[in-house]
């Protein structure tokens, strides 16, 4: 937990270039699925709302991060645009088309309070570990 921790606190979250600073663009095969969790988590505190991207396979992954932080009570949908891109495909050369997804998540009115209530029960955890 501590190396997911220290990469969301390494992240680069303003891009210069005109990029979303609330955007995270999802993989299936870079990180485990709680890390992106978690950083929804610290942009959606930091900007209020999040936007969940994904290409093809790592669709699926960006569903299931969405619904765990609504069945968690922590977001609400605003916005799903699905559409498809254009890619290179660099081992033949040729375009193909990919499936892509954008949520748009917001923090529930009760945001606050849940991650604050999480943040003393970890804290309970980690003191009763080092007794």
């Amino acid at each position: 937990m501590e190396e997911v921790t220290e990469g969301v606190n390494n992240l680069q979250i303003a891009d210069s270039d005109g990029h979303k600073k609330n955007r995270i663009q999802v993989s299936n095969t870079k990180k485990p699925l709680f890390f992106y969790v978690n950083l929804a988590k610290r942009y959606m505190q930091q900007h209020n709302e999040v936007e969940l991207s994904a290409l093809g396979m790592a669709i699926a992954t960006v569903v299931t991060i969405a619904e765990i932080l609504k069945n968690n009570g922590l977001a609400v949908e605003r916005k799903i645009t699905t559409s498809t891109v254009d890619i290179t495909d660099e081992s033949r050369g040729r375009p193909i088309q990919k499936a892509k997804i954008e949520i748009l998540l917001g923090k529930t009115e009760n945001f606050d309070e849940l991650m604050a209530a999480a943040a003393a029960e970890r804290e309970l955890a980690d003191g009763e570990e080092q007794n």
